[in-house]
């Protein structure tokens, strides 16, 4: 399973009435867990900055991740960024065999 972080924009009309989010997040959560029951949920931040969400979950494959990405998207409220992360230890032996 890789480990992809997604960070999400909010339109403006999602956050007009910021009581929905909560309804909205609901929404998108059922979903996802519906259509990739593969996909398991680390951690969801709400963020100050250029995005408003910060989500991690680990998938089997990036077009499971891409999935995920493109529910949270069809709810037409959002813009995604999603990148795959990769744990240190793993990337340190990464490092370690490369060739030079």
């Amino acid at each position: 399973m890789g480990t992809y972080i997604m960070m999400t924009k909010l339109s403006p009309e999602a956050v007009a009435k910021p009581q929905s989010l909560t309804e909205l997040n609901d929404q998108v959560e059922a979903r996802i867990k519906k259509e990739c029951p593969e996909v398991k949920w680390i951690a969801n931040y709400a963020v100050l900055g250029a995005c408003d969400y910060l989500d991690i979950f680990e998938a089997p494959d990036a077009d499971a991740a891409t999935k995920v990405a493109l529910i949270v998207r069809s709810f037409g409220h959002a813009t995604t960024e999603t990148w795959i992360a990769t744990k240190w230890d793993r990337f340190e032996n990464l490092v370690a065999n490369l060739k030079t």
